[in-house]
């Protein structure tokens, strides 16, 4: 329905932040390791790492992926971002309401 699209970006978000953050606290980290940490499918973690890598918040080393250049900026602004995407919910929460 209208929100399908929606949660289903949202649901890709938050396991490419779960890659992440595996990726930052344990790196380098492999893709099995990866797979067997956050609890996905290998197929998935190799996508979720390719766009990772994509915006530069990961990068690949022999001994797997490690932080990127962009990852300490993108990490600063979460908040924000966060924040930006809770208000935007919640206008539409009102939207919703009023009818």
């Amino acid at each position: 329905m209208l929100f399908d699209q929606v949660n289903k970006e949202l649901e890709l978000a938050e396991r490419h932040l779960m890659v992440l953050r595996a990726v930052v606290e344990r790196g380098p980290i492999g893709i099995l390791k990866l797979a067997e940490e956050t609890g996905m499918p290998t197929h998935k973690v190799r996508y979720s790492l390719r766009i990772l890598e994509q915006e530069q918040l990961i990068r690949p080393s022999t001994q797997g992926a490690v932080a990127g250049d962009a990852v300490e900026e993108f990490l600063c602004g979460f908040d924000a971002s966060i924040s930006d995407v809770v208000s935007k919910a919640a206008r539409i929460r009102e939207l919703g309401k009023s009818q």
